[in-house]
């Protein structure tokens, strides 16, 4: 049996998100029925971490074991051969260490939120960021964004349907930048809760509106109380980008 580690990109829009699910397509199981049609074993294929509905990849890591003998870049291109046409790729494929877990031995995940600053429709990038028409103020976004890192209790910011066990999370990142009518939000810890990321997007949405200030979303946080959110930002925009492992530089 040899455990690969896969480097995953995806469209997340005709997606439920990367888990198997009984009411509609996911990324897991486009990986799982490639892998059987190229080596004819039914084996489960685990994610760095699991997006929700519309959420994209850049470089989702994942791992599969698998018992045939075959050579890592015969498998890349076989899956992405078999793949077809979900929008799912593989980029990468590698043998790893029979202990290598690509969730478990993840030590960071990093992801970017894309918001469209504008009031024309969004036409190539429609599902892949989010369009906010009125004009955003990154400055108060940026200082916003700011308390938010560190360890903290995120109650506010965790979905309802939350299953991680406590809501304390250490945010190593978040930060606000512009390129012209594009604002990239981007965020990193070691672990996230369910809807952290929009949570903090939506709120941070509107401090750049001037509906909040920055001691509002500051407040929100300490209140540890998901209905002092103030707005949970569209799948849209938010790309899982990288995963992060001891061994790797």
């Amino acid at each position: 049996m040899t455990r690969f580690a896969l480097t995953v990109e995806f469209d997340g829009r005709p997606f439920m998100g990367w888990q198997r699910q009984s009411h509609g397509p996911s990324v897991q199981q486009a990986l799982e029925d490639a892998v059987h049609a190229v080596t004819g074993e039914r084996t489960a294929v685990h994610a760095a971490g699991r997006t929700d509905a519309g959420v994209h990849g850049l470089a989702m890591r994942a791992h599969v074991d698998i018992a045939k003998a075959i050579a890592p870049f015969r498998l890349m291109e076989a899956i992405n051969a078999r793949v077809r046409p979900a929008p799912v790729a593989v980029l990468d494929c590698v043998e790893v260490a029979p202990d290598w877990h690509a969730r478990f031995s993840c030590i960071r995940r990093s992801y970017e939120y894309r918001i469209v600053n504008r009031r024309a429709p969004l036409t190539h990038e429609a599902g892949l960021a989010w369009q906010v028409p009125q004009p955003l103020d990154e400055a108060g976004m940026a200082d916003a964004a700011a308390r938010l890192v560190g360890r903290h209790d995120f109650t506010t910011f965790r979905s309802a349907h939350c299953q991680a066990d406590s809501p304390v999370r250490t945010l190593d990142l978040l930060s606000v930048e512009r390129v012209r009518d594009r604002l990239f939000i981007r965020a990193a810890a070691r672990s996230f809760l369910h809807h952290q990321v929009r949570s903090m997007v939506g709120c941070l949405a509107l401090v750049g509106m001037g509906r909040w200030s920055p001691d509002d979303v500051e407040v929100a946080l300490h209140a540890r109380d998901r209905a002092q959110l103030g707005l949970n930002a569209p799948s849209d925009g938010l790309f899982f980008v990288r995963a992060d492992y001891p061994d790797e530089g």
